[in-house]
């Protein structure tokens, strides 16, 4: 029936997505000054695409319209995380949750980022780092040529010094010896395609995201995911951290110590792993990341 056609404007942005996810999510782990922050905005804004597009949107470029809705989101989830602050410290009379210090030496260290205003931050972002010009930019953010421009020079300027003061400080996270040991338990066992041993390690509650692919919860429907891992020879586990998380690092098997290809990050205590964030379909995301072996 006519009626359970999909939109002719949402088949074509099904269809764009896998070259688009890239530079979208180069922009918002940007703007977050986090890769793994910038996919779970990056993830919203898909959500606001496809359903203005399964509403019957029209849309004449795709790729800005694409581009202004993850702006608009990235804006939107800075203001929800301020007025949470705000009420927290106003309404709970507490004092702001400690922040994890920011990871200082992320490639072409994103934390820098953060020193700018967001209006700033994006101007920077869309013209400096994806290359769009000054005209384009102001057509992706609604504001005027003019606007982007001085908001350029302040950012810029902004930017050189966060990026001076970024060089001369450090910032590490180190793993309490039971992440430690899981990680590379978990690694050890990946590594020798042990997956019973494995699934005997998950929690009954345990969440998985394959990101870009599917989200499963509960132990027996994440339990097939090692299925898949079984049928392949093209990775190798290391444990390590991405920006401070535990994570296995996926490498080349027949090159263990070249540069990891992408990562899985993990969350457990002492009832087993909670959490399987996989982002092997989700390339994109190692490009920025700052990463570690243990």
């Amino acid at each position: 029936m006519a009626h359970d056609r999909e939109p002719e404007g949402l088949a074509t942005f099904r269809a764009a997505l896998p070259a688009l996810r890239g530079p979208l999510h180069r922009y918002l782990a940007r703007m977050a000054g986090s890769v793994i922050d910038g996919e779970d905005i990056l993830q919203d804004a898909l959500i606001a695409a496809a359903t203005a597009l399964q509403a019957g949107a029209q849309v004449d470029n795709l790729r800005a319209w694409l581009f202004r809705i993850a702006h608009n989101t990235a804006l939107n989830h800075f203001r929800a995380a301020k007025r949470e602050a705000a009420m927290k410290e106003h309404l709970i009379h507490l004092p702001p949750m400690p922040q994890p210090a920011p990871w200082s030496a992320l490639p072409e260290a994103l934390t820098p980022y953060l020193a700018l205003s967001p209006t700033q931050r994006s101007m920077v972002i869309l013209r400096d780092v994806l290359g769009y010009s000054a005209a384009e930019v102001a057509a992706l953010t609604d504001t005027s040529i003019s606007a982007v421009k001085s908001a350029l020079r302040r950012g810029r300027v902004a930017l050189r010094a966060a990026r001076d003061d970024d060089e001369a400080a450090t910032a590490s996270t180190v793993l309490s010896t039971a992440q430690t040991e899981m990680l590379r338990r978990y690694a050890a066992l990946f590594n020798a395609h042990d997956f019973d041993a494995l699934r005997d390690m998950l929690s009954n509650e345990v969440r998985l995201e394959l990101v870009a692919v599917e989200k499963r919860q509960g132990k027996a429907r994440v339990s097939g995911y090692f299925s898949n891992y079984a049928k392949r020879e093209d990775w190798h586990m290391v444990p390590g951290q991405i920006e401070g998380r535990p994570a296995l690092l996926s490498v080349d098997r027949a090159d263990p110590d070249g540069a990891p290809r992408y990562f899985i990050l993990l969350d457990a205590d002492a009832a087993g792993v909670q959490a399987i964030r996989d982002f092997r379909y989700a390339r994109y995301a190692m490009g920025d990341a700052r990463w570690l072996r243990i």
